[in-house]
């Protein structure tokens, strides 16, 4: 199965609610109703995430399309942990080019070719992100656009 909208292109920006010069900093707050527990997979495992985020006045959002793990040279490791370095070290390429850093992220979605890599990328995105992001996160086990893909990233984040 492959994805419909697949692209391979760096990163699209827009600017939203530009309020005058001199206007109150963006905030982005998580916001839990529900209680605050993460949800639980059925294995049992908790899935750190944040359900919600409200963003009030927003100056800069940037959109980051799907960031694959290939290098400067069009290859791709073989290792899923390699990959899952390599899609990550390009996120924050993107979000360098912005301006931005890991704690910007708003919300990622991941898409792992294979179910049984699922416990892995968790552990890897949460040391990335510890103590400087809780983004709501999706992951979707799908078909990726190249069978040696194990891990595509797309992401959004906020000024």
């Amino acid at each position: 199965m492959q994805r419909r909208s697949f692209l391979l292109t760096g990163a699209a920006a827009m600017t939203l609610l530009s309020g005058p010069a001199g206007a109150s900093k963006p905030r982005s707050k998580v916001v839990d109703e529900a209680g605050g527990d993460s949800p639980t997979a059925s294995d049992g495992e908790s899935i750190h995430a944040a359900q919600t985020h409200l963003i009030t006045a927003a100056t800069r959002l940037l959109f980051v399309s799907g960031q694959i793990p290939v290098d400067a040279q069009g290859e791709a490791p073989r290792d899923f942990s390699a990959q899952c370095a390599l899609a990550w070290a390009n996120i924050e390429t993107q979000l360098r080019a912005a301006d931005m850093d890991l704690r910007h992220l708003a919300k990622l979605t991941v898409f792992l070719a294979r179910a049984r890599d699922r416990k892995r990328e968790h552990e890897i995105r949460h040391r990335l992100l510890a103590g400087r992001a809780d983004p709501a996160v999706s992951v979707v086990v799908t078909g990726i656009y190249d069978e040696a893909w194990r891990i595509e990233i797309e992401a959004i984040a906020l000024v």
